[in-house]
């Protein structure tokens, strides 16, 4: 890595010196995200204030140095890594939850701030932040908004997306705008919406206003096991068709489950082969029908036993085991590669079928976990990447899954994004216009391709054809 003085000064006259990383072995930790992928950036910022992070974009402009920005780095797509190098200007330090305001119900973030400090904090109020990442004890809202994060209680209240009412943004010019409003949905082109899930191409987050809701005033908890996972999936669609849309939905199978009943003695019974975690909330009389309903339901797909949490304490024992699974994996194997294509309800029994043979075939473990009330799989691929062939192997599982699962009517991303890993399978799910209409786009945003460049489009050499 050659290291230009004269730049790493100017980025010292900015943030300190205390806040400049140029040496190696300090930013090996800032070459991967979540991810397997790497890259190691040549130069990496901790900005304290919006300010700095438009000085910082200026002077990258000037000496023509790609631009990656970072919060915390627990993304699973590849899209924080700087894949060419570049210059990280990392969030982490702009962590103050600067204003709550309980009667209009919002909040006022910096970008760095954590996903589950949000609710924490608006508890105070008897509010609470619905979007909960699996990772909402690392993630940032700023990645959260970056790449339109999801999680377990997205199917009854939204993604990010839909809990957004502002964004402050240093556009790839450094100038500091602000899209959407404060208080409103804003009218006019929706720039705030267009940013969000964006995956750092179009300018870096700053600060956010959310929208807060009223904690329920009941929540009622299910952990219920299945003989096997069709029946677990049918119960799924059966719950959503009787026109109860539970908070959540979560589908966990048996290596997922074994793995996360270990690692926390959540109490799910040894001889299920699926679980469910289903979470209802609202008033008093209507959990009590809705619970009836959904036992009714339940028992036609014999389950082998329905839990209900007694209290707050296994309520959060149950979510323990569904929020810690990915690590609790790691007792079978160091590495895992985890993809997130969405399908439709209907398909679900279906595609877990398929996901199961190509995993026979590839001669790997694939442990089920997903948000089953809408669709989003998290296969997880467990591998050893000290094993040779097994990398590429995983990787080449995790492509053949997102390709049944567009042939079944299903996306690419739920909620993780594109970023590097899966943009050689875009032209799978769009047309070769496009995507060019979506490059035009940013090109509008980023004529100089200096922001997060080589994510999210597919160069030709690399793209995997449409199917006939």
């Amino acid at each position: 890595m050659n290291i230009n003085q004269s730049f790493k000064q100017k980025l010292i006259d900015i943030v300190g010196s205390d806040y400049v990383i140029v040496d190696k072995q300090d930013m090996i930790v800032y070459e991967s995200d979540g991810t397997h992928d790497k890259g190691m950036p040549d130069y990496v910022t901790l900005p304290g204030s919006v300010e700095e992070v438009s000085k910082l974009v200026i002077l990258a402009n000037d000496y023509g140095i790609p631009i990656i920005a970072r919060g915390s780095g627990t993304g699973l797509s590849g899209g924080a890594v700087p894949i060419s190098g570049g210059l990280i200007i990392s969030v982490n330090r702009m962590n103050k939850i600067l204003n709550i305001d309980p009667e209009k119900a919002t909040a006022v973030l910096e970008a760095g701030v954590i996903n589950l400090e949000i609710s924490k904090k608006a508890s105070e109020y008897g509010l609470f932040y619905a979007p909960d990442p699996s990772s909402q004890q690392a993630c940032s809202i700023g990645g959260n908004v970056a790449e339109n994060s999801g999680g377990p209680h997205c199917l009854a209240y939204g993604v990010t997306t839909n809990h957004i009412l502002a964004i402050e943004v240093v556009l790839p010019t450094g100038e500091i705008t602000w899209f959407g409003e404060m208080n409103k949905e804003s009218s006019g082109i929706d720039f705030r919406g267009l940013f969000i899930g964006s995956e750092g191409t179009f300018g870096i987050c700053t600060k956010v206003v959310v929208k807060l809701l009223k904690q329920p005033e009941e929540v009622q908890t299910f952990l219920i096991a299945f003989n096997n996972i069709n029946d677990a999936a049918n119960a799924t669609t059966s719950i959503i068709g009787s026109g109860i849309i539970p908070s959540a939905i979560e589908m966990m199978d048996r290596t997922a489950s074994k793995a996360a009943e270990e690692g926390t003695n959540a109490g799910i019974p040894e001889n299920s082969d699926t679980v469910l975690l289903i979470e209802i909330e609202g008033f008093k009389e209507d959990i009590k029908e809705q619970e009836l309903l959904i036992k009714d339901i339940v028992n036609e797909f014999d389950p082998i036993e329905i839990k209900l949490a007694a209290n707050t304490k296994e309520r959060d024992l149950f979510w323990k085991a569904r929020k810690g699974v990915l690590g609790a994996l790691g007792r079978i194997a160091p590495n895992y590669f985890l993809v997130d294509g969405t399908v439709p309800r209907t398909k679900l029994s279906f595609v877990l079928s398929e996901v199961n043979k190509l995993a026979k075939k590839y001669g790997l473990i694939v442990a089920n976990v997903l948000h089953a009330g809408d669709g989003n799989l998290h296969p997880c691929i467990i591998f050893d990447q000290q094993t040779p062939g097994d990398t590429q192997k995983a990787l080449s599982l995790g492509g053949d899954i997102l390709k049944v699962c567009v042939e079944n009517g299903g996306v690419l991303s739920g909620e993780h994004g594109i970023g590097y890993e899966k943009k050689e399978y875009m032209p799978l799910l769009f047309s070769e216009n496009d995507i060019n209409y979506m490059k035009e786009m940013k090109n509008i945003f980023d004529s100089k391709n200096n922001f997060n460049p080589g994510k999210i489009f597919p160069e030709m050499s690399d793209t995997i054809e449409q199917p006939k």
